[in-house]
């Protein structure tokens, strides 16, 4: 229940967050000047929810940059993104911690409105995991992993974005804000 409150609250602030940077450059700018497109390239933390088993928030980051337009591909963009997460839990017995870190090869649809960057992702990951037991053993193993989500990104100013995605990686949905580098 801590953990479904705490993201809540994670949630909430950060669309807190982008009500006040929209309201502070409602106009500034014209909206070609925001999206995902030729050039582009961002950085940003997340926040993840729902790790496997009882595991605490996840905290991570993402890169991503455009590779290139796909006309014949529904006139979609090609973007690489790469992307890190840490998280841990415990039990009586064990402690587990896990560092994913992967890349995807993601498909971004083209809309009209061009503040909102949805988005497929596939990819592969390796995932580093470490334990130790209560009776002083340790114990680890590290594996390739699949990729597979859905995100967006609702740019609120030419520069920032608020970003989610959702799927099997290192935690079933991150949150965050991406800051635009190009």
């Amino acid at each position: 229940m801590r953990k479904v409150i705490v993201g809540l609250a994670v949630v909430a602030g950060l669309g807190l967050v982008a009500q006040a940077a929209v309201a502070q450059t409602a106009g500034a700018r014209p909206a070609a000047a925001q999206g995902f497109g030729a050039g582009y390239m961002d950085i940003g933390p997340t926040v993840g929810f729902g790790s496997i088993a009882g595991a605490n928030l996840a905290f991570g980051a993402r890169f991503e940059k455009f590779v290139r337009p796909l006309p014949t591909l529904g006139n979609g963009m090609l973007g690489i993104q790469v992307g890190a997460t840490f998280y841990s839990y415990s039990n009586p017995y064990f402690k587990y911690k896990y560092i994913p870190i992967g890349a995807t090869a993601n498909y971004h649809f083209r809309l009209a409105d061009p503040k909102i960057d949805p988005f497929l992702g596939l990819g592969l990951g390796f995932q580093i995991v470490t334990c130790s037991a209560s009776a002083g053993y340790t114990c680890g193993g590290s594996a390739l992993y699949f990729i597979g989500r859905a995100g967006v990104r609702y740019f609120f100013s030419p520069k920032m974005a608020l970003y989610a995605d959702a799927g099997a990686g290192g935690a079933a949905l991150n949150v965050g804000v991406m800051f635009k580098l190009k």
